[in-house]
């Protein structure tokens, strides 16, 4: 990588932002592409997010990602945000424009791209079971409505959190059915459902345990777990067993990725180098 006084400066917003797997990604990209572009991670604390926001647009930086724990916190600093951010609520991209900081959701547009390249299925008239009612789990659940999903449920532990992005998509997009799944009703529920998402944390780490029980797992379900850091996960392992097909998050990441690349750069990204060097990481 030569870095000369002409390299454009992108980067990612975390705290902490050891984790990251951004850097090698779009670095990949760049080289690829033959950019005069770095991408740098960048450890916020949350007390100073307002001020690296503003420093932006002074530092001529064209970007940054936002991670956790900043998706949220970081909304009020910022001069516009797309419709698929302001719904919900909250920003993974950042992009300088003029002056302005203009912020965007990619995460829910990865989320259908990747279901439509990996799993060859749309989201449109299916019914879909989210687990978990975090950031991750509103991003899939409405842009899953945005895409004209007929129904989506959530199942989250903390039922108040999981009953704000149902009644938050009954609300602003209504065409699209929205409830809420207690845990006692998971299996019931996904008799008659297309679709089920892990949106939670849980698989992370080999030693989780399965987030719901195998009788819950039946064949004629798309399994897609968010999570990308283990390869195929102890519930993609389990599902495939019971004859479910399933997708991993790793695509998902590339495909926020490469959207967030063409927001800052006006290039099309190059996906399949983006995959690869996540597949590198994650081996």
């Amino acid at each position: 990588m030569n870095i000369e006084g002409t390299t454009k400066i992108i980067g990612v917003f975390g705290y902490p932002i050891k984790h990251t797997a951004s850097p090698e990604m779009h670095n990949a990209a760049f080289e690829a592409l033959g950019l005069d572009y770095v991408y740098l991670p960048f450890e916020v604390r949350p007390q100073r997010l307002e001020e690296a926001a503003k420093a932006l647009v002074s530092l001529n930086i064209v970007g940054v990602n936002v991670t956790i724990p900043h998706k949220e916190t970081v909304c009020p600093y910022l001069d516009e945000i797309s419709r698929e951010a302001e719904l919900i609520g909250a920003v993974n991209t950042i992009a300088v424009s003029s002056g302005k900081l203009i912020g965007y959701n990619t995460d829910g547009q990865g989320f259908i791209a990747s279901l439509k390249e990996d799993g060859r299925e749309t989201v449109r008239g299916k019914t879909l079971l989210v687990l978990g009612a975090g950031g991750a789990a509103r991003a899939v659940a409405i842009q899953a409505a945005l895409e004209g999903a007929g129904r989506i449920f959530i199942s989250a532990r903390l039922e108040e959190r999981a009953e704000k992005v149902t009644s938050h998509i009954e609300k602003n997009i209504p065409s699209s059915e929205a409830g809420v799944v207690p845990r006692d009703k998971i299996k019931s529920t996904l008799e008659d459902a297309d679709f089920l998402i892990n949106a939670t944390p849980v698989g992370m780490k080999p030693d989780d345990p399965l987030i719901i029980g195998p009788d819950c797992l039946f064949p004629h379900l798309l399994v897609f777990d968010l999570v990308y850091n283990q390869g195929e996960t102890r519930l993609m392992k389990v599902a495939r067993g019971k004859g479910c097909r399933v997708v991993g998050g790793l695509g998902m990441l590339a495909h926020q990725g490469a959207i967030s690349f063409q927001l800052w750069t006006g290039r099309k990204a190059p996906l399949e180098v983006m995959r690869g060097a996540l597949e590198k990481k994650f081996r």
